[in-house]
């Protein structure tokens, strides 16, 4: 049974996916945009998937950054603005998404820059869960998902 969990776990690491089989929390893809070399922030995206109880988001924390914030953008009569939140709900059954143009978790001075094709760490903190490590994967600038080719919308 042990050996079975220990492949599981490395098939979702290999995936870009890290579950947490005690709290039902599953991370799905987590990825950044490569920045300019000269980008004090950048902002990670991924997908929050809840097997198990009601629980909430409530800090994100890197060694890339100088600070790690929830993060939500809105539109506002045609002007994109930006708020950070104090936490995120993620209800049992739910799959809460961090995307482009919504919520992300926005990195605040980057200790260096985010290039393609490099990870970095990045631990998520959770009011039940607790916390949860994960791999931020780095796709090109101007990425909008996981392995996103330019000029390829799907």
């Amino acid at each position: 049974m042990r050996m079975l969990a220990l492949a599981s776990a490395l098939c979702l690491a290999l995936l870009g996916t890290v579950a947490r089989a005690d709290t039902g929390i599953e991370i799905d893809h987590p990825w950044a945009r490569a920045t300019p070399p000269s980008a004090a922030n950048g902002a990670v995206y991924l997908k929050i998937i809840n097997h198990g109880a009601d629980d909430t988001l409530t800090a994100a924390s890197t060694p890339a950054a100088g600070k790690a914030e929830l993060h939500v953008s809105t539109n506002d009569n045609g002007v994109m603005k930006m708020r950070p939140l104090a936490d995120v709900a993620v209800k049992a059954g739910s799959t809460v998404a961090f995307k482009p143009g919504g919520m992300h978790i926005m990195l605040l001075g980057l200790k260096a820059p985010l290039k393609d094709g490099q990870s970095f760490p990045l631990t998520l903190t959770f009011r039940k869960a607790g916390t949860i490590a994960t791999t931020v994967k780095v796709q090109k600038p101007g990425a909008s998902a996981p392995g996103d080719m330019p000029g390829m919308k799907m």
